[in-house]
C-alpha cells in the first residue's frame, strides 16, 4: 500500500505565501535550470537515458509548481496535494530509473526552490527570522513530497512484479499445454523465459516445490554457476524446469541437476524446441512417479520398464498376481525376508553370494529361501534365465503395491 497523503504540520505564514506566489511566476525558467542540473549532476539520468527530455522538463515544472503551492498554502487540493509527485514516482518506476536517482533529483529540486525563495526574500528585505519559518516550511514539504514519490515508486514496482509473475505463469501454462506450436507464442515465451526457441531441453518435474520464494532463483543461479542454462516455475505442488542441453547427451546437465536439486525429480529425454516441451513435461512427470523412497533424480530413459508398468496399471497388477500372488499371501514374518531375498536375487542377476551380502545372511540361508520361494510361487528360480516377467512383477509391486 502506498503512503496516504498527509497534511503539513507547519502552516504557511504570510511571508511564505507571498514569496511562493512571486517565485511561481517564474517556474518555467526554474524548470529549465533544474533539468540542466539533473542532467549534469545526476548520473542515473545520463547513464540510463530512460527519461525523455520533455518528460523530465514537464515533471520538473509540475513538481516545482506543486511544492511552491504547498509552501505558500495558495491552493485547496482536496486530498490531491501530492498527485504530481506520485505520478512522477509511478512513471519513473515504469521507466526503470533507479529510485536513488529519482530521490536525488527531488532533493535538487528542493534546494532550487529554497535558493529561489531566499533570493526573493533578499529582494523583499525579509529578515532572517522570517526566512527561518519559510525554510522550515520548505523542507517539510520537500520531505513529504519525497516520501510520496518513493511510495508511488514502490507501489508501481509491486504492480509490475505482480503483472510479470502473472504473465510468466500464463506463458508457462501455454508452454506446457502446447501453445508453443504457434511461432509467435514460442518467440514470446523464449523472450520472457530467456531461452532459445529452437534449443534442446530436458524437462524436469520435481516435488515438493519449496514455498521459499527465493528457492527457485537460487536453483537457477547454482545451475548457472555450473554453466547450465535453466528456467523454472512453481506449478501447484511441483517445480517445473527447462534445462538447456548443449551437447549430444545431457550428461553434464544431469550431473549438475543431481548436485543442486534438493528434492526428488523426474527428467525427460531431450526434446527439440519449445513446441516439444509438452511431450517432455509428460515424460518428466512419469519419470518422477517411478522414483522409490530413496531415489533422488530419475531420467525416463533409465526407468522405461517402470514407466510402462505405470502406464498399464491393470497389466502391472496382473503381473503381480500371477508371479507373486502366493508369496504375498504368506504371513508377514515369513513374507518379508523372502521378498527381500527375491529382490536381491533379481538385482544381482541370480548370485547367491551377492544376495547374501545384500540381505545380511549366510549363502546357505539364501539357497534355503530360494527353495521356499520356488514352493510359494510354483516356479523354479534357481535354474535357467531370470524370467523377465518376474523382474517386471517385482518392479510393479514396488511401484503399485500388492495386487488386490
Amino acid at each position: 500500500m502506498g503512503a496516504a497523503p498527509q497534511r503539513s504540520h507547519v502552516l504557511a505564514g504570510p511571508v511564505a505565501g507571498d514569496l511562493a506566489r512571486r517565485v511561481l511566476t517564474r517556474v518555467a525558467p526554474l524548470a529549465d535550470q533544474l533539468v540542466t542540473t539533473i542532467e549534469e549532476s545526476n548520473p542515473g539520468y545520463r547513464s540510463t537515458r530512460v527519461v525523455p527530455s520533455d518528460d523530465l522538463w514537464r515533471s520538473c515544472h509540475d513538481n516545482l509548481t506543486r511544492i511552491l503551492q504547498l509552501v505558500g498554502g495558495t491552493e485547496a487540493y482536496h486530498g490531491q496535494e501530492y498527485d504530481a509527485a506520485r505520478a512522477t514516482g509511478q512513471r519513473r518506476a515504469e521507466q526503470g530509473l533507479p529510485i536513488d536517482d529519482l530521490l536525488r533529483s527531488f532533493r535538487m529540486g528542493g534546494r532550487l526552490v529554497w535558493e529561489a525563495l531566499v533570493a526573493e526574500a533578499r529582494d523583499q528585505d525579509i529578515d532572517d527570522d522570517g526566512l527561518l519559518d519559510v525554510g522550515t516550511r520548505v523542507w517539510e514539504v520537500v520531505d513529504r513530497t519525497s516520501s510520496q514519490v518513493a511510495a508511488a515508486y514502490h507501489d508501481a514496482e509491486r504492480l509490475a512484479v505482480r503483472a510479470d509473475e502473472q504473465r510468466r505463469t500464463s506463458i508457462w501454462e501455454g508452454l506446457l499445454s502446447g501453445v508453443a506450436e504457434d511461432p509467435g507464442f514460442a518467440f514470446e515465451a523464449a523472450r520472457m523465459l530467456e531461452v532459445p526457441v529452437d534449443g534442446r531441453y530436458v524437462v524436469v518435474v520435481a516435488e515438493p516445490a519449496s514455498r521459499d520464494t527465493g528457492a527457485v532463483r537460487r536453483l537457477r543461479d547454482r545451475l548457472a554457476g555450473a554453466r547450465v542454462v535453466s528456467t523454472w516455475q512453481v506449478r501447484g505442488a511441483a517445480l517445473v524446469g527447462l534445462v538447456l542441453v548443449v551437447g549430444e547427451a545431457p550428461d553434464r546437465e544431469l550431473d549438475a541437476l543431481r548436485s543442486v536439486l534438493e528434492v526428488r525429480g523426474g527428467v525427460s529425454p531431450p526434446v527439440d524446441g519449445l513446441a516439444r516441451v509438452p511431450v517432455g513435461f509428460r515424460q518428466a512427470a512419469l519419470a518422477l512417479r517411478t522414483l522409490g523412497p530413496s531415489d533422488t533424480v530419475a531420467c525416463l530413459d533409465d526407468r522405461l520398464p517402470e514407466a510402462m508398468l505405470l502406464q498399464s496399471p491393470e497389466l502391472a497388477q496382473q503381473l503381480v498376481r500371477t508371479w507373486l500372488g502366493s508369496l504375498l499371501d504368506l504371513p508377514e514374518p515369513e513374507r518379508g525376508p523372502l521378498l527381500a531375498t527375491l529382490h536381491a536375487w533379481v538385482e544381482t542377476a541370480g548370485s547367491a553370494g551377492r544376495t547374501a551380502e545384500l540381505v545380511h545372511c549366510h549363502r546357505n540361508t539364501v539357497l534355503n529361501r530360494l527353495r521356499r520361494l520356488s514352493e510359494a510361487t510354483g516356479r523354479d528360480l534357481t535354474t535357467g534365465t531370470m524370467p523377465v516377467e518376474l523382474v517386471l512383477a517385482l518392479r510393479a509391486h514396488r511401484l503399485l503395491g500388492p495386487a488386490e
